[in-house]
């Protein structure tokens, strides 16, 4: 059996004879009592039922009837005077029978009372009834029946109850295995998935196991298993892009200086490798600024300062910036902002955001194409739109646009691809403004950025 079955199997056991040892208690000691007192009540019944026939035939005859009565019955009966004075008894009497009737008596009440009733260590229980004749008290009459008897019932209770008792612990104890296992089997099955998780095995098979507090922890190992299986990929997937990504322009910068430190190489072409060589370097230092961005944004130690900006204006200086970029490939950038729409962002990293997706207007739009960006406010949050005429973004590309080193153009041309780095830094740092972006794209006829922000008052 498992650690946790037995556990289980003992907690309960204990739990449960507790509760059944507790039961057993009240319910013997109840039975018990009730029919103690069942006894002395029928006891003193018989007596009050003597008392009768002595009132209403006071003579020798009756008490010789009632003393043949009780002779033949398990009680016994002894009648005296008013001073205690044995008149007849059912059957010879002992010592015990005599220290009862010689107790010191006060009024007794009409229906009689009880004379001794302790079972355990008596060898009778007794009660008294006293009877009149012409409205004068005459005498007493004591009822008597052995304790022996009582005894040997309350043996045969107990018997029953040991049996029962043991009836129910067997069918406890087989119940608990029973219910052990049912409860324990999916518990050990998901510890065993979580040791797999644990390896690094997250091929986690976990059949459904209802609507239950062990039916949602299933379901959350199996959740947790496929987003490890997600991030494995994931780191899998960046490690090898990031491998690729600095591979490249240092094979271009180690190629280029290799041929540049040629003594008869012209000079020419010297400062033309030296350029690449330069661009190259540029490159690598931008992503590798992209990857510890990335890295403190992942660590929550990316700091955002943020303050109420007037986003209108904000977004005219930043388009002030990028115009002559714009301008050198002919295509316009154009601000449609009313005034007086605050928002809550920290300048520097929010012009990083804006910076980047004009960025990939320009390297993915044509000559003469436009840009806009636009404003608008919707039920306390404001919407910035940014949209061009570039080539736009395949249909089957949206859902992975904003991952690591990922890119529309697979061929990863020097002439417009990145780093794959920009769009997944955008995505961060708007969650870390608490803001949120979507896009929309056609191919041929652009592609559309929409960020929410919620608006100052």
């Amino acid at each position: 059996m498992n650690k946790i079955s037995l556990k289980f199997g003992l907690w309960f056991l204990g739990a449960m004879l507790i509760l059944e040892m507790s039961l057993f208690f009240f319910l013997h000691t109840s039975i018990v009592d009730s029919r103690i007192e069942e006894e002395l009540a029928a006891l003193q019944a018989r007596g009050n039922s003597h008392r009768d026939v002595l009132e209403d035939s006071y003579k020798e005859e009756t008490f010789h009837h009632i003393a043949v009565m009780e002779a033949k019955a398990d009680t016994e009966v002894i009648i005296t005077d008013q001073n205690q004075n044995i008149i007849i008894t059912s059957s010879k009497f002992d010592n015990e029978e005599q220290k009862i009737i010689t107790k010191e008596i006060g009024k007794v009440p009409r229906d009689g009372e009880i004379m001794e009733n302790r079972w355990k260590s008596e060898k009778y229980i007794s009660t008294i009834t006293p009877f009149k004749i012409n409205q004068n008290q005459k005498g007493y009459v004591y009822m008597f029946r052995s304790t022996d008897q009582i005894q040997s019932l309350i043996s045969r209770l107990n018997h029953h109850f040991i049996t029962g008792a043991i009836m129910i612990l067997t069918l406890i104890i087989i119940t608990i295995l029973f219910l052990s296992k049912a409860l324990t089997k999916p518990l050990i099955r998901m510890k065993l998935a979580t040791e797999k998780l644990s390896k690094g095995d997250f091929s986690v098979n976990l059949p459904d196991m209802g609507d239950d507090e062990l039916g949602e922890l299933s379901r959350s190992i199996k959740i947790l298993a496929e987003d490890l299986k997600h991030l494995k990929e994931e780191r899998n997937e960046f490690l090898a892009s990031i491998s690729h990504e600095l591979r490249t322009p240092l094979t271009y910068i180690k190629g280029y200086a290799d041929v540049s430190r040629r003594k008869d190489i012209d000079e020419t072409i010297r400062d033309q490798y030296l350029s690449i060589i330069f661009e190259e370097t540029k490159k690598l230092s931008d992503m590798m600024k992209d990857l510890f961005d990335l890295a403190k944004l992942d660590k929550n130690t990316f700091v955002i300062d943020r303050m109420e900006v007037e986003l209108c204006s904000f977004l005219n200086s930043i388009c002030e910036k990028m115009l002559p970029a714009f301008t050198e490939k002919g295509m316009e950038l154009a601000v449609e902002c009313k005034k007086n729409v605050n928002v809550l962002i920290d300048p520097m990293r929010f012009e990083q955001v804006i910076f980047n997706l004009l960025d990939n207007a320009i390297k993915y739009s044509e000559p003469h194409a436009k840009t806009s960006i636009s404003v608008k406010r919707d039920k306390g949050m404001v919407l910035l739109i940014i949209k061009d005429e570039g080539r736009g973004i395949p249909k089957g590309d949206l859902p992975y646009i904003f991952d690591r080193f990922y890119r529309v153009d697979k061929s990863r041309s020097r002439d417009t691809g990145g780093s794959g780095l920009g769009l997944s830094i955008v995505k961060e740092l708007l969650e870390a403004h608490e803001g949120t972006i979507e896009i929309k794209s056609e191919q041929g006829k652009g592609t559309a950025f929409f960020i929410s922000l919620k608006e100052l008052p």
